[in-house]
């Protein structure tokens, strides 16, 4: 089968780069912007260590800022994220009949359906406007809407039978679940939904000491690896394999801790 170049990825609404970042959290980065203006414009006022204390402020808030969009930049426009390569290391021979989650914002569905055009594919976006209420994600579905035939779902109920998924990829989706009972409701449905020996991919950033040194307090919107692997146990899934992305992102791959692991993505 032929390979999709990055670029086609990117064209067929892959992952965001830091254009569609930037806009998804445009407030953010204003607030970034102001508060390093303003702590430069008040040490012009104060003298001694109250001014010295205002230009470390702006310093802090201006590296920050920068640190940040480099990151993102990186990640999202020139890491190996964009071409779904790392995908394979996960599933050797493909996704086989998968279901793919999303939370208001689908990237996946669109290029690994190009990519594996020959596996079965079903989307399902759990998006609750009562719930998850942050402007970024109202920006982020206006900007990329849900794929035709795209299914609505709850935490607690996939609209998806027993036993019908080989594989089921959940990509920067599951910490939108801010609630812990909405995170285990959510991956008891991926144990009940996968097939004996079937995966559960799931990508995420997470809040340890690399993404907490770019980001700084954005971190706190992640997850710990501790969290998601304590999700997994608690639904009876254990991890067989992990990949690192740029550095700062996280995939891990979960089976039934009592069935016989596939990894062809076959029934």
């Amino acid at each position: 089968m032929n390979r999709i170049t990055a670029r086609e990825q990117q064209e067929q609404h892959g992952f965001s780069g830091l254009r569609e970042v930037v806009y998804y959290n445009w407030p953010m980065y204003v607030a970034g912007c102001l508060a390093a203006g303003a702590g430069l414009a008040v040490s012009h006022r104060l003298s001694g260590p109250a001014a010295r204390i205002a230009r470390l402020g702006a310093a802090a808030a201006a590296g920050l800022l920068a640190t940040s969009t480099a990151a993102t930049w990186w990640v999202y426009d020139r890491s190996e994220l964009q071409t779904f390569d790392w995908l394979d290391e996960l599933l050797p021979a493909g996704p086989g009949e998968h279901l793919v989650v999303s939370a208001g914002l689908d990237e996946t569905s669109r290029p690994l359906a190009a990519r594996r055009p020959d596996h079965p594919q079903r989307v399902v976006d759990l998006y609750d406007r009562a719930t998850m209420t942050e402007g970024s994600i109202r920006r982020a579905r206006r900007r990329v809407p849900p794929v035709p035939g795209t299914l609505a779902g709850r935490p607690d109920r996939l609209p998806a039978a027993t036993d019908s998924a080989d594989t089921v990829l959940v990509v920067f989706a599951a910490h939108e679940l801010r609630r812990a009972e909405d995170r285990r409701a959510l991956f008891a449905e991926f144990a009940r939904v996968l097939r004996p020996g079937g995966r559960l991919v799931l990508v995420e950033h997470l809040r340890d000491a690399a993404n907490t040194a770019v980001y700084g307090p954005g971190a706190r919107h992640f997850f710990s690896r501790r969290t998601w692997l304590g999700a997994a146990a608690d639904a009876g899934l254990h991890p067989v394999a992990e990949r690192r992305i740029a550095g700062l992102v996280t995939a891990f791959a979960f089976t039934q801790t009592d069935a016989p692991d596939r990894k062809d993505g076959t029934p």
